[in-house]
């Protein structure tokens, strides 16, 4: 069973970009929908992107769209986000799972990882 393992998160000022990272631990999740959600405190996880098992198809929630970027590297088993112009409401854990289907929905992944933590602050 695949398992994801997320990382790059960090401190940065408003304006500022980051560069996400999931890699699969387990199996390979080459033939996976892989997700990217967030979470703040008391509220539930939501869906940031996703992108398809061969990279061509790819979803954005509409607050990041044009900023944050996902994208896939087979052969490396890894997908990566790549976020620009950050906001202060970017502030979030940061988890990746997989999922059979290009699903906005957290119940149709599995393969949670332990998230890493994005703050944007001054």
């Amino acid at each position: 069973q695949v398992h994801a393992v997320e990382s790059g998160g960090g401190l940065v000022e408003p304006g500022g970009s980051l560069s996400l990272s999931c890699a699969a631990s387990g199996r390979s999740f080459s033939d996976d929908v892989v997700g990217w959600f967030r979470q703040t405190p008391g509220k539930e996880r939501e869906f940031v992107a996703l992108i398809s098992s061969g990279g061509n198809v790819k979803k954005y929630t509409d607050s990041v769209e044009g900023r944050f970027t996902i994208s896939r590297d087979t052969s490396k088993n890894m997908v990566f986000m790549q976020m620009d112009s950050l906001k202060h409401e970017d502030t979030a854990v940061y988890y990746c799972a997989r999922s059979r289907w290009l699903s906005t929905h957290t119940d149709q992944y599995d393969g949670w990882g332990q998230g890493t933590q994005v703050t944007v602050s001054l």
